[in-house]
């Protein structure tokens, strides 16, 4: 039986590469697409969806835009990782069919309504469309199987020092999702910055014989230069947002301790703060599976392995 997902992101360069990995996997039924702002404008973010469902020639997804700004905070974008368009590098498609005229959490609602299985949630941006889909139909937690979220980090931060991008962005909806008590892994920055690619692997992805491989490995050439910055210590560029989907698809890649996790909204130097209690000192009771390391050479031929599958399926199937 494939699993049912939504996937709420915000490409941005890794939220695409998940979305391919995703339609790269017949184990996975993606049900919608629905976009937030992030890594750029709600506007940009939502047709960089569009443009590469098209090259995917995935038409048959619906895809919604949905909340233009974080519930209580004024919008930030990382245009400067991502770029004027949130997915410089390679060349897209125009879209080639529209989205669809309803708000993204509505179009959530319709499908958690209709199901016969419970959904899993992907979200890979800022949690604000996931927040309100909660607040707004409560009547609908129970059709959710799993939240599955790129966010956070126990250790370190991205966007500040304590804090990691989606979860600095919309910190309040983060909080409401935490606290919603409905499963969740967290994908977090301890694992993502082990989930890195480097550029043997980009060269290993550009051989594949298939053009959407091509475009991914034009994706990371482009992703890689902000990583080259000497302050991330990193080798390579980290696959956020693909860890999502790897996670679903090989969980026995990665090692997850359970652990309760509270969302800092105030403080001064801890706004967006993921404060994840690994040793139970709070005495609060778990409320996620939280992502601590990866395989990562298993991590990356998973990735590989799924994009030749466009090499027999042509990208309009």
């Amino acid at each position: 039986m494939t699993r049912p997902i939504i996937l709420d992101c915000d490409p941005g360069h890794d939220d695409t590469i998940a979305l391919i990995l995703a339609c790269a996997s017949p184990s996975l039924a993606i049900k919608a697409v629905t976009t937030s702002a992030g890594n750029q404008t709600p506007e940009k973010t939502l047709n960089n969806a569009l443009r590469i469902l098209t090259l995917l020639g995935r038409s048959d997804i619906p895809v919604a835009g949905g909340a233009l700004k974080p519930l209580m905070r004024e919008l930030i974008i990382a245009d400067n990782v991502h770029g004027e368009t949130g997915l410089d590098g390679p060349t897209l498609p125009d879209p080639s069919f529209a989205p669809q005229t309803e708000h993204a959490v509505e179009l959530m609602a319709n499908i958690l309504r209709q199901s016969e299985q419970p959904v899993t949630l992907v979200p890979t941006g800022p949690l604000t469309n996931i927040a309100l889909l909660l607040a707004t139909h409560r009547e609908l937690i129970p059709k959710i199987q799993e939240i599955v979220l790129m966010g956070g980090g126990a250790e370190t931060g991205n966007w500040s020092p304590a804090a990691e991008f989606n979860i600095y962005v919309d910190p309040e909806a983060a909080k409401l999702v935490f606290q919603s008590g409905i499963p969740i892994t967290m994908c977090g920055l301890d694992v993502t910055h082990r989930a890195q690619i480097m550029d043997e692997d980009i060269e290993r992805i550009r051989k594949i014989d298939n053009p959407i491989a091509g475009v991914v490995a034009e994706l990371l050439d482009f992703f890689m230069i902000y990583h080259r910055d000497p302050k991330w210590g990193l080798e390579g560029a980290p696959l956020h947002d693909p860890c999502t989907i790897a996670w679903l698809l090989a969980p026995e890649l990665f090692k997850a301790q359970t652990c309760w996790v509270g969302i800092e909204t105030q403080g001064e130097y801890t706004q967006g703060m993921t404060v994840v209690d690994r040793y139970q000192l709070t005495n609060q009771p778990a409320n996620a599976t939280v992502l601590f390391d990866v395989d990562r050479q298993g991590f990356v031929d998973l990735l590989v392995e799924r994009l030749h599958y466009f090499t027999t399926h042509s990208s309009a199937s």
